[in-house]
């Protein structure tokens, strides 16, 4: 499949610091995109440069086969075909919906920009608020509203940057998943900027990860977080497990697991588990309980396994601090990283 948007080795700078850091990504047809990295990252910078309101000192941008951005050039924001909504929406707030969600559509005599201005708030699900203003609209149709706008000259890309930010808890899961389901139907490209780990799994045909500048890691968002590639990587998108170990004889050895690592070199390693490979047993590896504490859906606790501390999820009544308990460990998906963590040097070992 031919990619619709792609990076090239893009450096943003600001002095003293560089922004954007050589990125290099690609976005395909009628797939949902995240870009996800801790906030001052660079994302919001990125999704600038691609709208075509900062302009990269390195690299290029290429929107549907056609270069439009590079530090010889930059095609304006309007003739890129790309629809750009705020963290903050960014609603007019002398125009009522039907005003803003019209407002690009000059090109229209004006019947037939009221068709397409209520043809896109019925595929939204907000005609009804056609003459509210903004100022009156909750959360989720404000962005239901900045999202029709940014479609109404029909781009060939929307650009939503931390959309779902303002919202909290049921609503974030309701509006989230309505609005993406009208974007699914209607076979938009997306990229969405987040620092929410569980909203890029939750969202994200297609998942990149960013820190400090750099493009880390891209790809399906189950391949990602099984298969980190380096640990910056992998914490990005939650809690990763990490045991000091050495490799002797192409095995590395741990104090919570033996494991093959054929043609790795001897010495230092570290071997990485997601939280959920523990889990309390009878027969596994033993531990001490150093605290507990409450999570909800069960307890935490801190076990001690051969002096290193390890999380490990209890359901039921947790044992005291001080009290045996044993680990059982699922290394179906464990991870070699080098000895200072940084790249990984096995996507996943074999058992056994």
């Amino acid at each position: 499949m031919t990619p619709l948007l792609e990076l090239r080795q893009v450096s943003r700078r600001f002095a003293p610091r560089t922004v954007v850091d050589g990125a290099s990504l690609e976005l395909f047809p009628g797939r949902i995109t995240c870009l996800l990295g801790p906030s001052g990252c660079g994302k919001s910078t990125l999704l600038r440069m691609i709208a075509g309101l900062e302009t990269p000192d390195l690299g290029e941008i290429w929107i549907g086969g056609g270069i439009v951005a590079s530090p010889a050039g930059s095609l304006s924001p309007g003739d890129r075909g790309v629809g750009l909504v705020f963290q903050d929406n960014a609603l007019f707030p002398h125009l009522d919906v039907q005003g803003n969600v019209g407002f690009g559509l000059t090109g229209l005599s004006r019947e037939d920009r009221t068709r397409e201005v209520l043809r896109l708030l019925d595929q939204f699900q907000v005609r009804r608020l056609a003459a509210a203003w903004p100022h009156s609209l909750s959360g989720g149709e404000q962005q239901r509203v900045a999202i029709a706008r940014a479609l109404a000259r029909a781009p060939a890309l929307l650009l939503l940057d931390e959309p779902f930010s303002g919202l909290d808890g049921v609503l974030k899961e309701t509006v989230r998943g309505a609005l993406l389901e009208d974007l699914r139907r209607l076979g938009t490209t997306v990229l969405v900027v987040t620092h929410d780990p569980e909203e890029a799994l939750a969202i994200a045909d297609d998942l990149i990860l960013m820190s400090e500048g750099k493009i880390l890691q891209a790809g399906a968002p189950e391949e990602v977080y099984r298969r980190p590639a380096s640990l910056v990587a992998a914490r990005l998108l939650g809690e990763m497990v990490v045991i000091p170990g050495r490799i002797t004889a192409g095995r590395i050895e741990t104090p919570l697991a033996t494991l093959p690592a054929p043609g790795l070199p001897d010495g230092p390693a570290r071997l990485g588990l997601r939280p959920e490979a523990l889990s309390a047993g009878e027969t596994g590896v033993a531990a001490r309980v150093v605290r507990t504490r409450f999570a909800g859906d069960g307890h935490r606790l801190t076990v001690d396994v051969g002096g290193i501390e390890v999380p490990l999820r209890w359901r039921s009544t947790p044992p005291p601090p001080g009290a045996n308990v044993r680990i059982d460990v699922d290394t179906a998906d464990a991870v070699l990283f080098g000895p200072d963590g940084d790249v990984a040097v096995s996507g996943r070992l074999p058992a056994g």
